[in-house]
């Protein structure tokens, strides 16, 4: 390779998703990647191309300050938390929820000594997109009795961190987390509080419409919320992702993002999802029923550890470490149920009834219950 290239980047692991069968005949469950099972309703895919065929020109670029859709995402941030604090000037649109973590990693660490902190396991694009910036990474492990962050644990590596001449410039939590499903509890949001303002704290709430928890209501001024319309708002394909922060923090992101970093068809579906936020969301409740069904049917295998959830997924482990977990996922995917196997263990995500009934039957099969 010439040497042109970053050495780093020769042996670099890019984020690597699942592949979808492709054989005409055969359809995989898709349980694997925390979308909403359901697409919007034709009526709502209706109005988003009439929009494109009557409004969009497409021989113009898109709007690239994104007014309307920050307006909207604003008002929808406000009426879900019961707040009215929040406005455009708070909000920062993104090409799905990575490209504000870019942004973060740009504004704080770029061109000085620097680094992140996260709690594994996690999202992993966090350390994958601070590699691809050459930015170094601390993982600290998380408690396996909850999955939760040990403040003792993370204050010490953000002191070593600084000795070391590396000093943690922002910390990443999921809000819940992935794959895990757990929410943040209150010991681990008051020592979010105490994180130093020199360092820039991002809250991802990709699951908030699932968990019904959120953080914006406490907003500080070092702290971000990221979300994204991937999830329950279902626009996976669309690729729109929101961060909300006090507008001084938004500034410098508009600095950094790309000018027309949203195209204009995206723009719309948003702004037309979010106008039928009260047909779209109400499903929720079936996913979380669906959620609770699930987790009960897998606790009865007893090959399986389960911890509580907080999302629309269920995270498992072997308590019996004869079980291959790598294998019993690709043994799952050959049955036609797509999972993840991730963070040391499965995480699956919840589907329609029917999905998550032959999700049931397979892992029946396979582990012989």
């Amino acid at each position: 390779m010439s040497s042109f290239i970053r050495p780093d980047l020769l042996t670099f692991q890019a984020y690597a998703a699942n592949p979808h069968d492709e054989t005409p005949s055969r359809k995989l469950d898709q349980l694997d990647t925390n979308e909403c099972p359901y697409d919007l309703p034709h009526a709502v895919k209706q109005q988003i191309t009439q929009t494109y065929l009557d409004q969009i020109q497409t021989n113009r670029y898109p709007d690239s300050g994104h007014g309307d859709l920050k307006s909207a995402i604003a008002g929808y941030v406000n009426e879900a938390a019961g707040l009215d604090t929040i406005g455009a000037a708070n909000i920062s649109v993104g090409n799905g929820s990575d490209e504000l973590i870019r942004s973060v990693l740009i504004a704080t660490c770029l061109g000085r000594p620097s680094s992140i902190l996260v709690a594994s396991p996690t999202f992993s694009m966090y350390g994958i997109l601070a590699k691809t910036l050459g930015v170094n990474t601390i993982e600290i492990p998380r408690c396996e009795l909850d999955w939760s962050i040990d403040p003792e644990r993370a204050n010490a590596a953000i002191e070593q961190a600084r000795q070391e001449g590396q000093p943690v410039r922002a910390v990443f939590v999921v809000h819940p987390n992935s794959p895990t499903s757990n929410a943040l509890n209150a010991t681990e949001i008051a020592w979010l509080e105490t994180i130093a303002d020199d360092t820039l704290v991002v809250v991802d709430e990709a699951y908030y419409e699932f968990s019904r928890q959120t953080l914006v209501g406490q907003l500080r001024s070092n702290w971000v919320i990221t979300r994204t319309f991937s999830k329950a708002l279902r626009l996976a394909a669309h690729r729109v992702g929101y961060a909300v922060a006090l507008p001084e923090i938004i500034a410098i992101f508009e600095k950094i993002r790309l000018p027309y970093n949203l195209p204009s068809t995206a723009q719309a579906a948003a702004l037309t999802a979010l106008s039928h936020r009260q047909t779209l969301l109400p499903v929720i409740d079936e996913i979380l029923a669906e959620r609770d069904r699930l987790a009960t049917a897998l606790s009865s295998f007893t090959a399986l550890r389960q911890w509580p959830s907080d999302a629309n997924f269920l995270y498992v482990r072997n308590a019996d470490e004869t079980l291959n977990l790598a294998q019993l996922a690709m043994d799952l995917r050959s049955q036609g149920t797509l999972i993840r196997h991730t963070g040391g263990g499965l995480r699956i995500s919840i589907g329609t009834p029917a999905e998550n009934a032959r999700t049931l039957a397979n892992f029946q099969t396979l582990l012989k219950i």
